[in-house]
C-alpha cells in the first residue's frame, strides 16, 4: 500500500510539474493542476496515517 502511495505522490508531483511548464493557460491547466495537487495532498496524507508509531 505505501508502494503505491509513494508512486501516486510522485507521478502527480511530476506530473503538476510539467503541467506547469507545457500546458497552455485556460481551465483545463487549472482543474488539471487541482487534480494533481489533491493527488499529492491525499497520498500525502495517505502516508501519514500509515507511518510507524513508535515511542522511543
Amino acid at each position: 500500500m505505501k508502494v503505491l502511495l509513494w508512486t501516486v505522490l510522485a507521478a502527480c508531483f511530476a506530473a503538476n510539474v510539467f503541467l506547469g511548464l507545457v500546458a497552455p493557460d485556460g481551465a483545463t491547466r487549472i482543474v488539471l493542476s487541482c487534480l494533481t495537487g489533491l493527488g499529492v495532498l491525499v497520498s500525502g496524507a495517505g502516508l501519514w496515517f500509515l507511518r510507524d508509531r513508535r515511542a522511543d
